[in-house]
């Protein structure tokens, strides 16, 4: 007989699913190598199993070269969705990589190079998954920057506030302006917030007042869309281990150990949460803050 410390028969024990803290030493320069990880991100390659979840939809994901993205667009392609998706033109190697699992699910993929900061290549991207995939039915707004500035208010340079603001807020704002022309009845928004919207880490402040906005966007568009029939909502993680951490943290070696759970979540847990929300599964659900945070209690 199993005794009660050990998972029970067909459970999982999320203390020890995937690896924890300390990690080894490892720095990057942004955005960050997935190949150059240690240990790798798992985005759900060798466990993920669709189930016709989204079967024909058609959805556009921005920053789905890697991380928490790439485990978007892997999970939508398994569930039967045809997918574009974003990346920076210095992530044109792990975008390919994306592609590549998307269509390995059967399902079309379609990467373009985009900075999101620009209003004109945010129009164009809409353009291009119309002509690609003929309308949107599920947005994604998932991109984002952060760069830690443990040093204060001082070290955050104007170019640097710019850059978090345009790219988490800006982007967000015009490609979902532009996707909603595309969008029928039963179309799903989905943005990515962060445990930061609630509790702001000092060196992650521009960042994190970034996030406290999407979710306040988020409630604010679900009531203006709702008799348009088209939800809204937002997924709101802890800590996650992507690209970003070793190319914008200063210690990754004990990334996550502050959650409950002892670790950081893996980009393939956050995917059945965007996946729930653009089903009809959760038809009833707008205007809700899904929050993944490994037991860090949020308001």
């Amino acid at each position: 007989m199993a005794s009660p410390a050990d998972p029970g028969p067909h459970l999982i024990d999320p203390v020890n699913l995937h690896p924890r803290p300390p990690f080894p030493e490892q720095d990057q320069e942004h955005p960050g190598s997935t190949e150059a990880m240690h240990p790798r991100p798992d985005h759900g390659e060798h466990s993920y199993r669709g189930h016709d979840l989204l079967l024909d939809r058609k959805a556009l994901v921005t920053g789905g070269d890697s991380g928490i993205g790439r485990a978007v667009c892997l999970a939508f392609a398994r569930e039967g969705a045809d997918v574009v998706f974003t990346h920076l033109p210095e992530e044109a190697a792990e975008a390919e990589e994306t592609a590549r699992l998307i269509r390995e699910a059967g399902r079309t993929a379609v990467s373009v190079a985009c900075d999101i900061r620009d209003e004109e290549q945010c129009t164009a991207l809409v353009g291009r998954a119309v002509g690609e995939l003929g309308r949107v039915d599920l947005l994604v707004n998932n991109a984002a920057y952060q760069m830690s500035q443990p040093d204060g208010i001082e070290a955050i340079t104007t170019e640097q506030f710019d850059r978090v603001m345009k790219t988490n807020l800006y982007g967000m704002f015009w490609l979902t302006k532009g996707a909603l022309a595309h969008m029928p009845r039963g179309g799903s928004v989905i943005n990515t917030a962060s445990v930061q919207g609630y509790q702001p880490s000092p060196h992650l402040l521009d960042y994190a007042m970034t996030k406290s906005a999407i979710i306040s966007f988020t409630h604010g568009l679900a009531q203006m869309l709702a008799e348009r029939g088209i939800r809204v909502n937002a997924v709101a993680p802890g800590p996650v281990w992507t690209p970003l951490i070793p190319a914008t943290m200063p210690d990754p070696t004990k990334f996550g150990e502050q959650s409950p759970l002892g670790r950081p979540a893996q980009p393939v847990e956050m995917a059945p949460a965007f996946v729930f929300l653009a089903s009809d599964k959760a038809s009833y659900i707008t205007g809700e803050i899904v929050n993944a945070t490994g037991g860090t209690p949020l308001p």
